[in-house]
């Protein structure tokens, strides 16, 4: 395991961090803090990616984990975690910019997927990528994730989600056997 992700705390997000994963989930995906690291949606994206409403959402949800990881007491990684019957489904990942290409994220997916196969039992991860993100899904292919060439559209008109600057985005389901 790469050094960056060695000295991590895991635990499940309280209502006490949602301030601080709206403002990890935020400098990974939006605006100019993004563009420290690799997986920015400034270009195609403006606006939130969350907010606290729809974090605190996640947390209480039943069957769903806001996992964090923490480094010298910061969050530095989330991910979300639901069961969804035989399958549990991945999303709101997020690495600090500053963090990533580390190895950080890689040590993340791994404990998501080592504790959504143990703690439900599911034998199958799933997530939706923004399909023009063509690097990123490499990223995940890499990890053992694969297109599935099923697409949903993306919600455009609803400002929670951000406010695209292209009209071409949709959603690509990818899915990962974990067996």
């Amino acid at each position: 395991m790469d050094t960056a992700a060695t000295d991590l705390t895991f635990r499940d997000a309280t209502a006490a961090d949602v301030d601080a994963v709206v403002r990890l989930i935020e400098s990974a995906y939006r605006g100019d803090s993004s563009r420290a690291g690799w997986t920015t949606e400034a270009d195609i994206l403006q606006g939130q990616r969350t907010d606290p409403d729809g974090v605190l959402a996640v947390i209480a949800a039943p069957d769903s984990r806001l996992l964090t990881a923490e480094q010298d007491g910061r969050t530095v990684a989330c991910c979300h975690l639901e069961h969804r019957g035989d399958h549990a489904y991945f999303g709101m990942f997020a690495v600090s910019p500053a963090a990533q290409g580390g190895g950080l994220g890689k040590a993340v997916m791994a404990r998501a997927e080592r504790e959504a196969r143990e703690a439900w039992g599911v034998s199958e991860m799933r997530m939706t990528v923004i399909s023009v993100r063509e690097d990123l899904i490499a990223w995940y292919e890499r990890r053992g994730y694969r297109r599935t060439g099923r697409m949903t559209p993306f919600p455009y008109g609803d400002d929670r989600f951000g406010i695209p600057q292209r009209d071409d985005l949709q959603f690509e389901l990818l899915i990962k056997d974990l067996t």
